[in-house]
């Protein structure tokens, strides 16, 4: 298991988290009661329907946060990854969770209980102000999607979703995207079935558009996806 910092202050994740403004004492109060936790690939961290008693902040992993339909199939609705916050909005408007999140890998968190999260937010305007702009994004990414899915065809979204992995997650060292997904979850990212998205990527590889080794993707020609994901239009 990964070292993990035992003050906020040194998190590397603080400059991108909401945590960033916070000053020292507020960061104290934070790791002295937060908790880490660790989540094993696979593992369920947070279940639809639930009511949340804390946040998980990501130290390091990433999560897929999806709904499921009527037939069981899931939709993701969102990637996670180091920095972001989980459970809060359901903390904020003290309802329950409106999605699933499973670990995409091993995942370490810190676990921020519910009345210490709050203090925070009370205590300290810049930090509400931070989260109240993560939170706006969310929705206005949240509306991006649907829009994409009720305006855009299956290679577009594909195209489209490609590009928005390499620019979340970035490369590794090889150049490919530096997030391992099954072809059901890109499938369950673009709304459709999982058939149709092994045949699409198989479409892009042949044109050259991307390379794949297993999980592994690298995108050769971005220009060629954002035509055919009509970014521009």
């Amino acid at each position: 298991m990964e070292n993990m910092p035992l003050n906020c202050q040194f998190c590397k994740n603080k400059q991108e988290s909401a945590f960033e403004n916070l000053d020292q004492a507020a960061l104290g109060m934070i790791s002295d009661r937060k908790s880490c936790m660790f989540f094993k690939k696979g593992q369920v961290m947070l279940q639809e329907g639930a009511r949340p008693q804390g946040v998980y902040c990501f130290h390091n992993g990433k999560a897929k946060l999806f709904k499921r339909g009527n037939e069981g199939k899931e939709q993701i609705m969102r990637l996670i990854t180091n920095g972001n916050l989980v459970g809060y909005r359901s903390i904020l408007s003290d309802e329950p969770l409106s999605a699933t999140v499973v670990a995409l890998e091993d995942t370490h968190v810190c676990y921020i209980p519910k009345s210490s999260f709050l203090e925070v937010i009370e205590k300290n305007p810049k930090f509400s102000l931070n989260v109240l702009k993560i939170s706006c994004h969310e929705l206005g990414e949240a509306g991006k999607m649907i829009t994409s899915l009720a305006q855009k065809n299956v290679r577009e979204r594909l195209a489209e979703v490609l590009l928005l992995l390499e620019a979340t997650f970035g490369v590794d060292e090889e150049g490919y995207l530096n997030i391992s997904l099954t072809r059901e979850e890109i499938a369950n990212m673009i709304g459709t079935a999982t058939e149709s998205a092994i045949r699409l990527l198989s479409e892009l590889k042949t044109d050259e558009h991307i390379e794949l080794k297993g999980r592994k993707m690298k995108l050769l020609n971005k220009s060629a996806l954002e035509k055919r994901a009509a970014v521009f239009d």
